[in-house]
């Protein structure tokens, strides 16, 4: 009876180790998560153009010397502009 339950017991790893894993998706480039890739236009025109702009998803606009959170949201659109308010980059996060 030992015997028995202990084989019950081993049953199910040997089936687990049989198991083939789930192939991991392609990696994502964070640069096209939240769209940035196709902004990246605006690069070194006026902040101002954003005010007009409509965007789907969450945007930040970091202007220079602000204080920014750390938190990172690989769906938000992130402007940063330099000191007179031109845009610098177009960001993830």
């Amino acid at each position: 009876m030992k015997y028995a339950s202990g084989l019950l017991l081993a049953v199910p790893l040997l089936l687990a180790a049989c198991v083939e894993p789930m192939p991991m998706p392609p990696p994502v480039d964070p640069v096209d998560q939240c769209g940035a890739g196709e902004l990246q236009y605006l690069v070194g025109k006026p902040g101002v153009l954003l005010d007009g702009m409509r965007f789907s998803q969450d945007v930040r606009v970091i202007q220079y010397g602000m204080a920014v959170t750390m938190d990172y949201n690989p769906y938000r659109l992130n402007f940063w502009l330099d000191r007179r308010d031109v845009i610098e980059r177009v960001t993830c996060g």
